[in-house]
């Protein structure tokens, strides 16, 4: 694979997505930072900013958003915008790759459960590094199966996971590059 004809898709938030952004950058990957107006990202480079028509395209209801994920969302107003950016993210982005925790009930912990969801059911490659466990897992055959190291293997990708981001985290993302290029 060669990093200048991939494209990074994330939505430049703090932790996991603006670290997949500062690798994609060292790497020559180009990248696209998911937004709508009034926001800011922590990393505020190749932004898109979303018309309101464009956000609409991603919308769903938040009870099947609740029901998907096994939780409850209390601000859904709020929530409902960072869902229809996920959702620009994983419709154009082949590959998903997130940092987080995986849950019991197999759903991913935070908002980019939502990603690993949209992945699932859009059939993507989906890789977590579960950062407790410090292991990547892929989705295959309705399961969590662990993967000594995931590869870039698409010309475009997402990069998604936790605000936490843990040295563990940021290895993986590190080597996940490295590997890939």
């Amino acid at each position: 694979m060669e990093a200048s004809r991939c494209t990074l898709f994330h939505s430049g938030l703090r932790g996991a997505e603006d670290y997949f952004g500062q690798m994609a950058e060292k790497y020559g990957v180009k990248e696209v930072v998911y937004s709508h107006e009034g926001r800011t990202p922590q990393r505020a480079k190749n932004v898109k900013i979303l018309t309101e028509d464009e956000l609409k395209r991603g919308d769903i209801s938040m009870e099947i958003v609740s029901k998907m994920l096994n939780r409850k969302f209390y601000e859904a107003d709020k929530i409902r915008k960072v869902l229809q950016i996920i959702f620009h993210m994983v419709n154009n982005g082949h590959q998903v790759f997130v940092i987080g925790t995986i849950l019991d009930d197999n759903t991913v912990k935070g908002g980019t459960g939502w990603a690993v969801e949209l992945a699932k059911l859009f059939n993507r490659p989906l890789h977590v590094f579960d950062q407790e466990k410090g292991k990547w897992f892929t989705w295959e055959k309705g399961a969590w199966q662990e993967e000594e190291q995931p590869k870039i293997e698409y010309d475009t990708f997402v990069g998604s996971g936790t605000r936490y981001l843990e040295n563990s985290g940021k290895a993986a993302i590190e080597r996940l590059f490295e590997e890939s290029f």
